[in-house]
């Protein structure tokens, strides 16, 4: 059997081309200027960084319903489901492209059969049989698949901080409209609150012009106080309905499956004590967007690389060992044996400019990454800075509404207990608890911006994701 050195030949360009340089520029992560602390955070407040677990933020609330709710979401919710069948996509694609690297083997077998006439007048049948198998290898001399290899990987780990970034935007989603659905019911029970106190005036008024101690006018004003109460329940009982949709959509449940759990109003979430604020430059390394846009500009780099590879030649290796016989038996036979080899080479000439101008239109598309990733940095320090601006402010607002809440509903009681005595007229009862209803909705409105700032602090921090935890990261 003669010696056949295609797969030593293989196996010594193997070796040899994966040494070789690639054409295109090499990636290197760009060095933005970031700053060294928050323009909103005080000191103090940055002694108390990484006390808590960023990546489980929700723990922190002491509210084991919500966290209960958002375990929920990150286990069913469809947005991260297709983010992460994405992810899957970007693997196979890897795949493909390393497959570039190696020969490729295929075999075929056939069976054919003829009839020839004799002279004598008869027929004669022919058969003849072959197998082969055939391989072929375009040698990456200039590094083109080498550097498809390197944007499939650097694919891989952007769509990867895309499942990290659905993963995070999905627990602060829940977070907020769980703070929102009790804030609704907080809201709800201070106006039907109102609502009793209020017709209790209006009966007492009633009374009163019965008793010719005050006019039809006080009845009137009263009604209509009380009517423009109960007119704000039904617009708050939607919301407060929406709201828990919202939250079942998330959950990638049927809209009502919550209504029964979320039925039974509840507090606000607690804040923690602790809130851990990490440096700017740790923040960015967190932030999944920004690891995304990052890989994307690795990739588009890598992709020049593949542009730039295609305006050079190309090497072909193809090979072939058959057997050939015109029995099924004589396939075993030496004399059936052949192979060829054969090498070419594949070099454009004229394309018009179109090669180049793929280049040009890849390196265009790497500046854009690039722009993108800027962007995106310049994104994520601007909301924890207004993340910060807001925890801070709505703590001092919070502090202003309960006092203005408190004079408030010292004002109403006093103007219900003079205006029974004669003191006062109707309109400074009205006055006082529109001004007590105001209050108190805008103190519940507070408390609540209260913990959505925290949250969307968390969420601006990159929290949400667990890299450690989270299975995706096994391939």
């Amino acid at each position: 059997m003669p010696k056949l050195p295609l797969l030593s030949l293989c196996l010594f360009l193997c070796t040899s081309i994966m040494s070789c340089a690639s054409v295109g520029p090499d990636y290197t992560a760009p060095t933005l200027a970031t700053p060294a602390a928050w323009n909103n955070l005080d000191q103090h407040e940055l002694a108390h960084s990484g006390q808590t677990n960023v990546g489980q933020w929700w723990q922190g609330f002491d509210d084991p319903l919500l966290s209960k709710l958002i375990d929920q979401a990150l286990a069913n919710n469809l947005d991260l489901r297709s983010a992460e069948t994405s992810l899957r996509q970007a693997r196979a694609r890897r795949v493909v492209a390393t497959a570039g690297l190696f020969p490729s083997l295929n075999t075929a077998g056939s069976v054919r059969g003829s009839q020839v006439s004799l002279p004598g007048g008869g027929i004669q049948t022919r058969e003849n049989y072959a197998t082969s198998l055939d391989a072929g290898w375009e040698l990456d001399i200039f590094g083109g698949v080498r550097r498809s290899v390197e944007a499939a990987e650097a694919d891989i780990q952007a769509y990867q901080a895309r499942v990290y970034g659905a993963q995070a935007t999905l627990a602060a989603e829940v977070a907020i409209s769980y703070v929102q659905l009790r804030t609704l019911q907080e809201r709800l029970r201070i106006n039907r609150d109102n609502l009793a106190h209020q017709s209790e005036t209006l009966q007492l008024t009633q009374w009163r012009v019965q008793a010719g101690l005050a006019d039809s006018l006080a009845a009137a004003q009263a009604q209509a106080q009380v009517e423009q109460t109960r007119a704000q329940i039904p617009a708050l009982e939607t919301s407060l309905a929406e709201t828990k949709h919202s939250l079942d959509i998330l959950l990638a449940q049927q809209p009502g499956t919550l209504h029964q759990k979320l039925a039974v109003p509840a507090s606000l979430p607690s804040l923690p004590q602790d809130i851990a604020v990490s440096i700017p430059a740790d923040t960015l390394r967190q932030r999944p967007d920004l690891m995304a846009a990052e890989r994307v500009l690795a990739a588009e780099t890598a992709r020049v690389g593949v542009a730039e590879a295609a305006r050079y030649p190309t090497f072909k290796l193809s090979g072939s060992i058959g057997l050939d016989a015109l029995t099924f038996g004589g396939l075993s036979q030496s004399g059936a044996l052949g192979s060829s080899l054969l090498a070419g080479i594949t070099a454009p000439l004229f394309q018009g400019g179109r090669l180049k101008a793929q280049v040009d239109i890849q390196d265009a598309q790497r500046e854009q990454a690039l722009i993108n990733y800027e962007q995106t940095l310049l994104t994520a320090l601007e909301e924890v800075e207004n993340a910060l601006v807001a925890l801070s402010n709505s703590a001092e607002r919070i502090q202003a509404l309960d006092q203005a809440t408190q004079a408030a509903h010292l004002a109403a009681t006093l103007a219900q207990q003079r205006y029974e005595s004669g003191m006062v007229d109707f309109q400074s009862v009205l006055d006082t608890q529109r001004s007590l209803l105001s209050a108190q909705d805008s103190l519940a409105n507070a408390r609540a911006d209260n913990v959505l700032a925290l949250i969307r602090l968390y969420k601006a921090l990159g929290g949400g994701w667990s890299q450690v935890s989270d299975p995706n990261t096994k391939e």
